[in-house]
């Protein structure tokens, strides 16, 4: 509940291959139209220690009511259900609407999730979220104010029967109906910045992928204001390079790719937002461009990310191949989980102002309207008209980092998707290099010996949890983060 849900966002890549036809269906949420493009800046600490986000005196922009953007899943989910669904809407939330109604159980996972104290990197304490609100303590705190634990039972009636009332009435019963004056009627109580006007005039975008040729194949992926073009820029700068010869996570082949990370990245946190508002350069993805980046890498030179790099865990994947043909891959997510949960309604909406930079005239700045750069990026690869894998990733800054090194697993090292997902991963979302603790720490000395700075994780599988299918000769083969 604290990753994703109808108060949220996202992105879903869809193949038909009856038709050959491909389409990204865009429903990242906007700035609400109330919002001033200085609201915060008096206010702006910092950014987050591990680049996800801004953190400002007093967190409103993550914390509370002011932190809400436009939820615009459902919208997303409708366009998609209308354009290719075939079973009846309404029977879509029966099985969602069971296990509200009857509850489930907090496991480990879940249980970690809400003890989360991110303080360090410049962000509110779950426990504080799901305290906000009478109906958070209702569902997610024992009665002595605690944390449910592990085996704790979670039933949410308001939810199901809200999910029954958007299965019976259609997605207006959440955008102009009994929800919605729910929703706005709590946010103007508690100066919130969500209005009737933002959740009506809300619509999604239906638009072709951004697609690259890499090493024979095609990678195709959502266009800005997305994390595709971040991860078509580390391939093209990774096709310069035989890979191969040097060895499979080597120290060599980690500081190439590093290198691409550092590149991509600095680029992305320049020039990528919403297009709408300031267009994105052309030259991110010109040869001409990647071989200066490209000499610049093989002359030793490192280039300058001075940022630090932890994950955030607050997002969903799905990846998905039916027998018909119909390939899909969404990504979805709360941002960061506001707290909110509108008074018996049972969903919690996202936090995604954190997204949005409170210095103004920057790609990321707030603006009314606006959508922000998300590293959200279900991708796709073709060999000519066939599509051969589908993948995505939830872990904020890292998704497209570890995202480019299970393409490059598959492709360059032709790994099957399971052990191209379980292979060691490496980041550099600054000038650190993180790795996971299964990279031998020979490599480790190595890095240090090129100059590095190496931070060494204690997790086995860390940077990001890929999921993705690959459908080489028609086969299906699933492959998931451990």
């Amino acid at each position: 509940p604290l990753m994703c849900g109808i108060g949220g966002l996202g992105i879903m890549h869809v193949h038909n291959t009856a038709t050959n036809e491909s389409m990204v269906f865009d429903g990242l949420s906007r700035c609400p139209v109330a919002v001033r493009p200085n609201i915060w800046e008096a206010s702006f600490k910092r950014e987050c220690a591990d680049g996800y986000g801004y953190e400002i005196e007093g967190a409103y922009n993550e914390f509370g009511h002011q932190s809400v953007t436009t939820p615009s899943i459902l919208k997303l989910l409708h366009g998609v259900h209308q354009k290719f669904g075939k079973l009846n809407w309404k029977n879509l939330f029966a099985p969602a609407i069971a296990v509200a109604q009857e509850g489930w159980l907090i496991r480990p996972h879940v249980a970690g999730m809400m003890a989360l104290d991110e303080r360090h990197v410049g962000r509110v304490p779950f426990i504080e979220k799901l305290r906000l609100t009478r109906d958070g303590r209702s569902l997610y705190l024992r009665s002595d104010g605690s944390l449910k634990k592990v085996g704790d039972k979670v039933i949410n009636v308001d939810l199901a029967k809200s999910l029954a009332s958007i299965a019976e009435n259609g997605i207006e019963e959440f955008y102009s109906g009994q929800l919605a004056d729910i929703m706005i009627s709590d946010m103007k109580q508690h100066q919130g910045l969500l209005s009737h006007e933002d959740l009506g005039t809300y619509k999604h975008l239906a638009c072709e992928p951004l697609k690259m040729r890499y090493r024979g194949y095609t990678i195709s992926v959502p266009p800005p204001p997305s994390g595709g073009l971040n991860i078509l820029q580390m391939l093209k700068i990774a096709e310069a390079f035989d890979l191969t010869q040097y060895g499979h996570n080597s120290a060599e082949y980690i500081a190439i790719l590093v290198e691409a990370m550092k590149w991509a990245g600095s680029d992305r946190d320049q020039h990528i937002g919403d297009p709408d508002f300031q267009p994105v350069p052309d030259h991110l993805l010109s040869d001409q461009y990647i071989d200066i980046i490209t000499k610049t890498i093989l002359s030793g030179e490192k280039k300058n990310y001075s940022r630090s790099g932890l994950d955030s865990k607050d997002t969903t994947t799905i990846s998905c191949v039916d027998d018909n043909g119909l390939i899909v891959s969404l990504t979805h997510t709360l941002g960061v989980p506001s707290g909110v949960i509108p008074p018996n309604t049972g969903f919690m909406l996202n936090g995604a102002m954190n997204w949005y930079d409170p210095r103004p005239g920057r790609a990321g700045s707030i603006y009314p309207g606006k959508r922000r750069y998300s590293s959200m990026s279900p991708l796709m690869v073709f060999d000519g008209d066939q599509c051969v894998m589908t993948l995505g990733a939830p872990g904020g800054a890292w998704i497209g980092i570890a995202l480019m090194q299970v393409v490059i697993n598959v492709l360059d090292w032709g790994m099957s998707i399971q052990e191209a997902i379980m292979a060691p991963r490496f980041s550099a979302t600054s000038n650190v290099i993180d790795i996971g603790n299964r990279i031998p720490y020979s490599v480790e000395k190595a890095l240090t010996a090129k100059g590095y700075v190496v931070s060494r994780s204690g997790l086995t599988y860390p940077f990001a949890a890929p999921h993705g299918i690959t459908l080489w000769d028609g086969v299906l083969s699933g492959g998931v983060d451990p």
